[in-house]
């Protein structure tokens, strides 16, 4: 699995993050302009890349306000997870998005940028919301 992480701490306590994250209603406003024909629930959520790819989520597993594991509900172009992990700190939370993707070296060479990048945007987004 090739990983991309991307870390930002938020000064706010873990718990309203964690609200947050853990709907996926909420992921939308996290999502760069390339993400398209959003839907979802609080539990699943279905967009397309554009010109790239059609992907459907769910939440595998929540674990109050320390992880939230994203996986997806019908076959990817490849195999891929998200995580989001949280963490309070003496005066700040810590968050981490992780996502781990099975990607053959072409796909590797072509997606490892654009996964990054969505990566550190996602973890951005999120600091500026709770800004």
């Amino acid at each position: 699995m090739t990983v991309f992480e991307s870390i930002v701490h938020i000064n706010k306590p873990v718990s309203g993050i964690y609200q947050f994250l853990s709907d996926l209603n909420n992921h939308q406003q996290l999502m760069p302009p390339q993400v398209q024909d959003w839907r979802s629930t609080a539990d699943e959520a279905s967009f397309s890349i554009q010109n790239m790819a059609k992907l459907r989520l769910g939440v595998q597993n929540r674990v109050e306000n320390t992880e939230i594991t994203i996986v997806p509900t019908e076959q990817p172009p490849f195999k891929v997870m998200l995580k989001w992990q949280l963490a309070q700190e003496s005066d700040y939370t810590s968050v981490q998005f992780t996502i781990a993707a099975e990607l053959n070296m072409m796909m590797k060479m072509l997606a490892s940028g654009p996964l990054q990048k969505l990566a550190d945007h996602q973890t951005q987004a999120l600091a500026e919301l709770f800004r």
